[in-house]
């Protein structure tokens, strides 16, 4: 992948730098935040809002030829605000500047430091950008046709962070033929690319999907949802917190194994292991896989699958292709997601087809997959991501580009 085929697809959002640095759903921009944007090719079918620039539907066939809607979210799109206000589950939406957390808030570039807005855990880090991240803000439509659309971002240094960074999220959807897709398989392509415009800064944006394969036909994905991680054999290891404590550990050897999905199994086989992996009191996975790319992917950032899914309720499979060096994944841990109810789409589809398994998302009821770079690099400079986590106007643009590829089994 070469980052310099997308510098005319960044400098075309310019225009938007004019646009108000107002927040959330009171911008000015033109765009209405909650208009639906919809995107369709063949057995494929997205929706899409401007709040956030995110992802509030995904239609895709499964072992029947039915379409089931995939991902998590709400039907109203005035929901999600609602949801910023209580919950805040950052459903479909692109995270940033910086995704995941950043210890204390704090970082330096060179021999300046810097503090951006704490929002977690009683001001002990920063989580997805800060108080009001680019998950609340009204993004302005710069393109649109039946099978794309294109979301712009301009950021004149929101909740501390260095420097002004203009973003576009561009999402596709095809059947193509190709030689990653020679079945030419309903496939989403997200494209996040940043460019840092006045000074050195920090980017790592991300999509923030939670998915659901069996699309509430089982009662949570844990016997459900087969997982393979096929070039993760290390993770970052964490505190009771979830900021990295520094250290990087095999998959085989901690947790008796349970973080090893290398092969492929089941997301709740070892699952009593993990206590304390994704927080002081907390079982299950929200944890940093990396991304060991083998030899025949000479170029870092080259486009490789990292994660493959399916579902045995549905026949629903999924495999996500990333250019980037490592990846988030989140099962629902929280038992907050017990007050979330499906969509009602999702609730109608499964009563006509008689397969209800869950009227709420419930703990366990999802596996989220961000891709993006090492968890808190910027603080960790021995891991030698700087590179790949600081940007500036003399560097190229941050591309943070996946694919999503559905098929059955």
């Amino acid at each position: 992948m070469h980052v310099k085929h997308y510098l005319s697809a960044v400098l075309y959002g310019l225009p938007v730098l004019a646009q108000s640095t107002q927040a959330s759903s009171s911008s000015s921009s033109n765009t209405d935040p909650f208009k639906v944007y919809t995107i369709s090719a063949e057995n494929i079918t997205a929706k899409f809002i401007p709040y956030g620039a995110r992802l509030t539907s995904l239609l895709v066939p499964d072992r029947n030829g039915n379409q089931q809607d995939v991902v998590l979210g709400y039907d109203d799109p005035k929901a999600y605000l609602n949801d910023t206000e209580t919950i805040h589950s950052y459903f479909g939406a692109v995270v940033g500047r910086y995704a995941n957390r950043i210890k204390n808030g704090t970082f330096s570039i060179g021999k300046n430091e810097y503090h951006v807005v704490e929002n977690e855990n009683n001001g002990l880090d920063t989580l997805h950008g800060g108080k009001v991240g680019y998950d609340q803000r009204n993004w302005t439509v710069t393109a649109h046709t039946k099978s794309s659309v294109t979301f712009t971002l301009y950021d004149p240094g929101w909740e501390g962070f260095p420097g002004d960074v203009v973003t576009h999220a561009v999402y596709s959807v095809d059947t193509t033929v190709t030689p990653e897709n020679p079945k030419g398989l309903p496939q989403l392509t997200t494209k996040l690319v940043s460019l840092a415009l006045t000074e050195a800064t920090p980017i790592m944006l991300s999509n923030h999907i939670y998915w659901n394969l069996n699309a509430f036909q089982a009662p949570n994905v844990l016997n459900d949802i087969f997982l393979q991680l096929p070039y993760s054999n290390r993770f970052i290891a964490t505190d009771s917190i979830l900021i990295p404590n520094g250290t990087i550990l095999m998959v085989d050897k901690a947790y008796n194994g349970a973080v090893d999905f290398s092969k492929g199994k089941f997301v709740g086989t070892g699952l009593n292991d993990t206590d304390g992996l994704c927080g002081a009191g907390c079982t299950g996975y929200d944890t940093c896989w990396l991304v060991d790319r083998p030899p025949q992917y000479a170029a870092p950032d080259s486009l490789i699958p990292i994660v493959r899914m399916n579902s045995r309720a549905t026949g629903i499979s999924l495999e996500v292709s990333s250019n980037m060096p490592a990846l988030q994944l989140y099962t629902c841990d929280n038992a907050k997601m017990d007050s979330v109810a499906i969509k009602p789409s999702q609730l109608k589809r499964n009563e006509k087809e008689g397969k209800v398994g869950a009227k709420d998302v419930m703990q366990y009821g999802c596996v989220v997959v961000e891709t993006e770079g090492w968890i808190d690099g910027i603080n960790q400079p021995e891991w030698g991501q700087l590179p790949n986590q600081i940007f500036s106007p003399t560097s190229g643009p941050a591309v943070n580009w996946a694919t999503y590829q559905f098929g059955t089994v």
